[in-house]
């Protein structure tokens, strides 16, 4: 449960060769390895998986974006044998804003303002140490949008690159018996400067309006902002425009900015019954423009089950698992050249079930869907109305 996105599950190799010897010490530890075990060693089953997170960075792999669309550093962390070697992934989460909230209450939305995000992050990780490893993440990110500017409703899209990181992950805990598992991993890394600031630009400070060469223009502005039935208090950071939940720092796909970013995941286990926790924290430095995101804090945690576990789906073990896990963030206010951005802090809980399924060494895969509980946000901003995420994983 990594970074932002959430946990991926990745299987390590199920079989081990064969020592000269004895077979019983070698068949207990080839159970040990499994998430079922052979017919006449169901009593000493030991469940083993992997799980990886989110969660936000698009996490955060993240996309520096509005603070509800960030997903977190996506990892994959192999729970069962430690071994070497390649793994290679996609993570995908889709967001969808519907809805204008002020200072956390929820207000009217009368031209219809949305945003769709799609932040896909690609990632190739390698194990040089069996604990020890690095892994690149690449966003690519696409967004639709409607929203409100000087000149009235803007309908558009925006996509291409987000901001890229490297992560060094390390497991500096392990331990398995015949029903227990437990796993702590750690990680830290770099943000770096890959996706497009251009609509970061909106958030440079906008000089006075000239009425040259056209007499009128300012006479226009002032009427639009007039005609847009929201008081003036709700006016963010934008005071020469018609307020709107939607501005340059929620569609910008990267910050232009180096950031830090570090965390952790547990992950235990006892016999069906497994639990998850992970932790992720963006330390954020002056970007393009002047502008700088504010750091930003993502946990998530939750209970699971495996439904269903063999070890005759195509020759290999497979396992079915099903979780619910409660997914946070907590972020404080933007500034541009010390100034603080009025519409950019935002605490949020998300809830939703999660369904995964792995097979052999190879595949990880899983599938979730979350709501909102809370969202409380400073200034007028559009916030999730729901969200969804998926994540594949093969590992070679």
């Amino acid at each position: 449960m990594l970074a932002g996105l959430r946990p991926a599950l990745t299987q390590e190799p199920l079989r081990l060769p064969v020592p000269r010897g004895d077979h019983t010490a070698w068949r207990r530890r080839q159970c040990l390895t499994r998430i079922t075990c052979a017919r006449g060693d169901r009593r000493v089953a030991a469940r083993v998986l992997l799980f990886a997170a989110m969660t936000s960075a698009a996490l955060g792999a993240r996309a520096p974006a509005h603070g509800c669309d960030l997903c977190a550093i996506y990892t994959t962390t192999e729970m069962r044998q430690d071994q070497t070697g390649f793994r290679l992934g996609v993570a995908e989460q889709f967001t969808y804003f519907g809805t204008l909230q002020n200072n956390g209450q929820e207000v009217a939305n009368p031209d219809d303002e949305f945003l769709s995000s799609s932040v896909t992050q690609v990632f190739l990780g390698y194990n040089f140490h069996p604990r020890m490893g690095l892994q690149l993440n690449l966003p690519v990110i696409a967004r639709d949008y409607r929203r409100i500017v000087t000149d009235g409703v803007q309908t558009g899209d925006t996509a291409g690159l987000g901001d890229m990181s490297l992560l060094f992950v390390a497991k500096p805990v392990s331990y398995v018996d015949l029903s227990r598992v437990a796993h702590i991993i750690g990680f830290a890394g770099v943000e770096l400067p890959t996706g497009s600031t251009a609509f970061l630009a909106e958030e440079a400070k906008q000089p006075p309006c000239i009425p040259f060469p056209d007499p009128t223009s300012c006479n226009r502005r002032a009427h639009l902002e007039r005609s847009v039935p929201l008081p003036p208090r709700l006016h963010p950071h934008h005071s020469g425009g018609p307020p709107s939940g939607i501005h340059g720092h929620d569609l910008t796909l990267g910050s232009g900015s180096v950031d830090g970013i570090m965390g952790a995941e547990l992950f235990g286990s006892w016999d069906r019954l497994f639990a998850t926790a992970s932790v992720q924290y963006l330390m954020r430095s002056t970007g393009a423009y002047g502008y700088t995101f504010a750091n930003d804090l993502m946990f998530a945690a939750g209970p699971g089950y495996y439904l269903l576990t063999g070890d005759a789906l195509w020759g290999a073990p497979y396992a079915l698992r099903a979780q619910v896990l409660l997914n946070g963030e907590t972020k404080g206010v933007d500034s541009v050249d010390g100034t603080r951005v009025g519409d950019t802090a935002i605490t949020a809980l998300y809830l939703g079930p999660v369904l995964g399924f792995d097979w052999a060494e190879h595949l990880g895969s899983e599938f979730s869907a979350e709501l909102p509980v809370l969202q409380n946000n400073s200034g007028l901003q559009i916030v999730p109305d729901y969200r969804l995420r998926a994540a594949l994983t093969w590992r070679f």
